[in-house]
């Protein structure tokens, strides 16, 4: 019988013999992620359930990344639930300020999600991962809570889609433009508990980085994880990691409910406009759009080469008055790098803030919430109505690039 990636991991991971779409499968995770958030919940529901030991104290990873450093007395109390709960349990992979980064790209750097793994996160943007070629999916609190128990969870196999990007990226066009196109295309409902296959020779030619930015923001479209089959660049990526990958890739004639077919070769770099991820217009388009704010970085866009981008663009510019720019790497292995290269100088020398690792101003948190009235650009994932604070403001989502222009112009422009 004939599988898809998606399948085929799902397969090892379930007792089944075969499986197919729309069944459900009992499976065995790898990793069961949580952070500040999430997992105190999570902890409550395991803690009331009568265990006193989590299956597996290595495969549970806990990162306190939304509101940390802690931003209040409330988020403080969140933040040691984490620490007590991973001090009780002996957990390994805690990871408290001065080690943490944002859980999407920090999981990856260390090691601990791996191709052919099934990774459960009470996060949504857990889908992340698929650029390794995992399946990893987001889950309710609750369902981790159980996978505590007995490292097991409940999965309905997903139908996957299949989509194809063909021609040659143009200058500061990326990832996330590629994935911001795909949004609009098909809806922010286009895959709804579908898997998203992303595949083509401009995804073999796309570094890591941008992978993940694609299938970190598989969710927005309503997919279940996105995924790309593991190639020479995947192998390079974990090569060195302690523990040993497992390389799936779709059989030939394997299934697909859609498959789209693209020729990217024009696209310019893409803006979602509010209030959803797949209001997509090309930047050329809103150049009247004033902004206020421009943020850099999120578990989308906070790679060391996202902001070797906007650095580049930024050096011996100045911000535009009145805007705020803000940069947030998404680890503390990138901040250094970014140190040590002489970009953290190039952004404040800009007139810029460079910030320590943290979610905050992507869920309108701290580090950055919006006024009434307020514009902002972004390099996050997310534009819902009220997002990034004030229900009356309004984010546009973008890549570094753009991001990074539009602080120097003081409306989006294109670089």
């Amino acid at each position: 019988m004939a599988y898809t990636i998606a399948e085929k991991i799902l397969l090892k991971h379930c007792v089944q013999k075969t499986i197919k779409p729309g069944e459900f499968i009992e499976a065995k995770v790898d990793v069961a992620l949580a952070n500040d958030i999430t997992a105190p919940l999570a902890i409550s529901e395991f803690r009331r359930s009568g265990f006193k030991k989590v299956f597996n104290k290595n495969k549970i990873v806990l990162v306190p990344d939304h509101f940390a450093p802690a931003k209040d007395l409330k988020s403080a109390n969140q933040c040691k639930v984490l620490a007590d709960f991973a001090k009780e349990q002996g957990i390994k992979n805690y990871f408290e300020v001065g080690c943490m980064g944002i859980e999407h790209a920090l999981l990856p750097e260390k090691g601990i999600v791996m191709p052919g793994d099934l990774i459960i996160g009470a996060d949504s943007h857990t889908c992340t991962y698929g650029a390794l070629g995992a399946y990893a999916t987001g889950m309710g609190s609750t369902d981790l809570a159980r996978a505590y128990i007995d490292g097991k969870c409940w999965l309905k196999v997903a139908p996957s889609i299949k989509f194809i990007y063909k021609g040659k990226l143009k200058k500061w066009v990326t990832g996330k433009d590629l994935i911001l196109y795909t949004i609009g295309q098909i809806g922010v409902d286009g895959a709804l508990y579908k898997v998203m296959e992303f595949s083509g020779p401009v995804i073999r030619k796309l570094g890591m980085d941008d992978r993940f930015s694609m299938c970190n923001m598989a969710i927005e479209a309503g997919a279940r994880t996105g995924l790309i089959e593991p190639d020479e660049k995947t192998r390079k990526y974990v090569a060195g990691f302690k523990r040993k990958p497992k390389f799936y890739c779709s059989d030939k004639d394997a299934h697909y409910e859609k498959i789209y077919e693209w020729d990217i070769s024009r696209l310019q770099p893409q803006v979602a406009c509010p209030h959803l991820p797949s209001n997509v217009k090309p930047v050329s388009s809103l150049k009247k759009i004033k902004i206020d704010q421009s943020v850099i970085g999120s578990c989308t866009n906070g790679r060391i080469s996202d902001l070797r981008i906007a650095a580049s663009l930024l050096k011996g510019k100045k911000v535009a008055k009145g805007v705020k720019l803000i940069v947030f790497p998404a680890t503390q292995k990138i901040y250094l790098q970014a140190v040590k290269e002489g970009l953290a100088e190039i952004f404040v020398k800009a007139g810029g803030i460079f910030s320590t690792p943290t979610c905050g101003p992507c869920l309108g948190g701290h580090m950055g919430i919006l006024a009434d009235g307020e514009v902002a650009i972004a390099t996050t994932n997310r534009n819902f109505l009220g997002r990034m604070g004030s229900p009356k403001s309004f984010v546009y989502l973008s890549n570094p690039a753009v991001a990074a222009a539009s602080a120097i112009s003081g409306k989006i422009t294109h670089p």
